[in-house]
C-alpha cells in the first residue's frame, strides 16, 4: 500500500510538472490527421515518415496519426527487470562512446528516458545528423496527453520507427505493463527532435548520473521547455494549412 501511495504521488507530481502547453496541444491536434506535406524520408516499413512540417523540428508522422511506442532496452543493464524478456536487446546504444565522456559507461534504459531516432540500415534509411540533429540532444515526447522530455539516445538498425527506452515508456503509459517484449500499439505518440547545437545538453547540462528517471528528466526540462517554446504557434499551423479537420 505504501508503494502504491508513493507511486500515485510521483505520477501526480509528474502530471503537474509536465502538463501539455496549449501551443503544443494545438500543434498536436493540427498535425494528427492527414499526411506529412514535407517528408524528409520515404515511408518506413510501418508507413511512418520523418516529417519537416514544423519549423526547427523533425517529427515522426503516419497517415493515421503519429507513431506507436515500442520498447528499447539497449545499453547498460539491458537484460534486467522488465527488460529481461527483450528478444532483440543489445548491451550498448549507438551513442555509447559519446555518453561515456559524461562519466557513465552508457545510457541505462531503466533510468535515462531516451528516444530511438534514425534508421541506419535497410531501405529506406534516415540519418538525423544530415538534417542538423546531434546525438544526445533533447527531444520532446507527447504521449497520453502529457509532455515528457528525453534525449536522442539510439538508432534503429532496421527500418521501423517509434521506439523509446523502458523508462520513458513507463512514464508515458504506466498502466499498460510495458516491457522489453510489450509496447504501446496505438499511433498516438508524437516524437519531436530539434536540429542545431542549441538542443545539445552536454556534460554539465544534465544529471547523467541520476538514479531515477524523474531526476534526469527534471535536469533537462528547462532546455526542453525552451525548445518547445520555439516551435511555431497554432496561427502559423493554420496559415500553412494544418487544421484539426484536415
Amino acid at each position: 500500500m505504501r508503494y502504491a501511495v508513493s507511486a500515485a504521488v510521483t505520477l501526480a507530481a509528474l502530471a503537474s510538472a509536465y502538463q501539455l502547453p496549449p501551443k503544443l496541444r494545438a500543434i498536436y491536434d493540427a498535425h494528427k490527421n492527414g499526411s506529412c506535406s514535407s517528408p524528409l524520408s520515404s515511408p518506413m516499413t510501418n508507413g511512418t515518415v520523418y516529417c519537416g512540417d514544423l519549423a526547427n523540428a523533425i517529427f515522426l508522422k503516419s497517415s493515421n496519426g503519429y507513431d506507436d511506442m515500442d520498447i528499447d532496452c539497449d545499453g547498460a543493464n539491458n537484460s534486467t527487470g522488465d527488460c529481461a524478456n527483450d528478444p532483440t536487446g543489445q548491451g550498448q546504444t549507438a551513442f555509447m562512446e559519446e555518453v561515456s565522456q559524461f562519466g557513465i559507461p552508457d545510457l541505462d534504459a531503466h533510468i535515462h528516458p531516451y528516444v530511438v531516432f534514425g534508421n541506419a540500415e535497410g531501405s529506406p534509411t534516415f540519418v538525423p545528423q544530415d538534417h542538423g540533429m546531434r546525438p544526445l540532444s533533447v527531444m520532446a515526447v507527447v504521449c497520453d496527453n502529457q509532455l515528457l522530455y528525453g534525449v536522442w539516445g539510439d538508432v534503429n538498425g532496421g527500418n521501423l520507427t517509434g521506439e523509446a527506452s523502458i523508462s520513458l515508456g513507463k512514464l508515458c503509459f504506466p498502466n499498460e505493463g510495458l516491457s522489453g517484449n510489450k509496447g504501446h500499439d496505438a499511433k498516438d505518440t508524437l516524437y519531436i527532435g530539434f536540429p542545431g547545437d542549441k538542443a545539445v545538453i552536454g556534460k554539465d547540462g544534465a544529471d547523467w548520473r541520476a538514479n531515477s528517471t524523474l531526476s534526469f528528466m527534471d535536469s533537462i526540462k528547462a532546455l526542453g521547455d525552451e525548445l518547445v517554446a520555439g516551435l511555431p504557434g497554432s496561427d502559423e499551423c493554420i496559415r500553412r494549412g494544418f487544421t484539426k479537420e484536415q
